[in-house]
């Protein structure tokens, strides 16, 4: 989980200041000095911090704070509102072109994950923005790149602009061309990156950037690579002038320096987060809800989007009036596993619960292999067995068992745990509507702990 360590050293400097009541300015001092060595280990830079701290502890050592009822949640309270402030405040969000395509130029180093995010990007704007994106695929250098792009559009059911090893700013241009022609709104170029910051990288951009005006510039960095993402955030940002940055890998950064030293150190804005390697996951960055995040408050407006984005509102209506009659089927049982998919790593969920809800869900994941197993066994049935599963006698059950590679055994656990799902179901409907998904998670083993590395 992102920003696990820091989230549990900051926690534990404040569960100290909670257990003494009433606070000294002495307490407060010991308190940040904490929260700074907390801070630097996270990978956030010297000055970052120096100055973080200093902000924090003149708010916290003042008579509104001390002499307060709840002085430690005060202190709590600044630290929240300057950790939001020092990764941007609010959320930033995309500049959208008045008339005409909307021109956003990909940058970075090569393996900060920038061809795949393009991708990420470009759909996460179709899907929730209603756009009409068109990948241009201007990486003439690496090897496979321009499949690479063709590979993850195509998955994303994207339109690809490629003219093969050519001049990257004439096929930038011939790209928007194409992009006016055909209706589409939204061109991300997808540039070449380096092993560094090189000359010969940024005079190529400098030129595309002249050539083809671009609304936006995004930077996409690695999040795992710490100060030196902030470190290429400044150097392109000196060269080229970007306009925000996109932090790849979040979800694999333990310490989130990067994260809470790119604003500070180049004053733009992070716009964009990716948080797994599903193309689906990206998320715009709200430094508000991160900085809750870290201090163990959860993110429950986060959670509620992502359970939003997976839910059905027509299944789920269709669903109530089923579980009235108690006609709950195999056939919604195997919608409802879906729905279950679709939220995600149940780790990533963690981050989002306030308190002790995340700490008992940390670690735990959805286990893909049982629900696969359990959506084999389900669509190795006829519609009529989906309906009436009391229908499956010894013959039918090694029929199915056969035509999805499984054991009877198997088919025998499912329909075990479906018969006691149905006899809850027939203890909770006195009106009460269904949530987002129903447990199940296959075989009975879906929901697992995740071993520490």
């Amino acid at each position: 989980m992102a920003f696990e360590g820091l989230s549990e050293k900051l926690n534990a400097a404040f569960k100290r200041l909670r257990g003494k009541g009433r606070l000294t300015e002495n307490d407060v001092r010991e308190a940040m000095r904490e929260v700074r060595l907390a801070l630097l280990e996270a990978d956030v830079s010297y000055k970052v911090v120096k100055e973080f701290v200093a902000t924090v502890t003149e708010r916290s050592v003042g008579t509104d704070v001390l002499d307060s009822l709840t002085p430690a949640q005060q202190v709590v309270k600044i630290v929240n509102e300057e950790l939001t402030n020092l990764m941007g405040g609010g959320t930033a969000k995309l500049a959208f072109a008045n008339n005409g395509p909307t021109i956003v130029m990909m940058v970075g180093l090569q393996g900060a994950g920038k061809t795949t995010t393009t991708a990420k990007l470009a759909g996460y704007m179709k899907k929730f923005h209603s756009k009409r994106p068109l990948l241009a695929a201007c990486d003439v250098y690496r090897p496979a790149a321009i499949e690479q792009l063709k590979v993850v559009g195509g998955q994303l059911n994207l339109p690809v602009f490629e003219e093969g090893q050519g001049d990257p700013v004439k096929i930038a241009e011939n790209a928007l061309r194409y992009a006016r022609d055909h209706g589409n709104d939204l061109v991300f170029l997808d540039t070449a990156g380096r092993l560094h910051v090189d000359e010969a990288l940024m005079d190529e951009l400098k030129r595309m950037k002249a050539t083809v005006h671009p609304n936006e510039i995004l930077l996409v960095v690695d999040a795992m690579t710490g100060q030196d993402a902030v470190n290429a955030a400044s150097a392109f940002d000196e060269a080229l002038g970007i306009d925000g940055v996109v932090l790849t890998k979040l979800d694999g950064d333990a310490r989130g320096g990067a994260a809470l030293s790119i604003k500070a150190a180049t004053g733009k804005p992070i716009k964009f987060v990716g948080t797994g390697e599903k193309l689906d996951m990206i998320e715009p960055f709200h430094p508000d809800r991160m900085a809750s995040r870290i201090l163990g408050m959860g993110d429950m407006l986060s959670f509620i989007e992502k359970a939003q984005q997976t839910y059905d509102e027509k299944q789920a209506k269709k669903l109530e009036e089923k579980l009235k009659k108690n006609s709950f089927t195999l056939s919604d049982y195997f919608d409802q596993l879906q729905q279950i998919r679709n939220m995600g790593d149940l780790s990533q969920l963690a981050g989002m619960m306030p308190g002790n809800l995340g700490s008992k869900l940390q670690g735990a994941q959805i286990d893909e292999k049982a629900i696969a197993h359990t959506e084999a066994i389900i669509l190795s049935m006829t519609p009529e067995e989906r309906e009436n599963p009391q229908i499956l006698g010894a013959s039918r059950k090694k029929r199915i068992a056969a035509g999805c590679g499984l054991d009877v055994v198997d088919v025998n656990r499912l329909l075990k745990q479906f018969e006691g799902m149905q006899q809850i179901i027939k203890q909770v409907t006195g009106g009460r509507k269904p949530g987002f998904g129903f447990g199940g998670l296959g075989h009975g083993r879906g929901l697992r702990k995740r071993k520490k590395k």
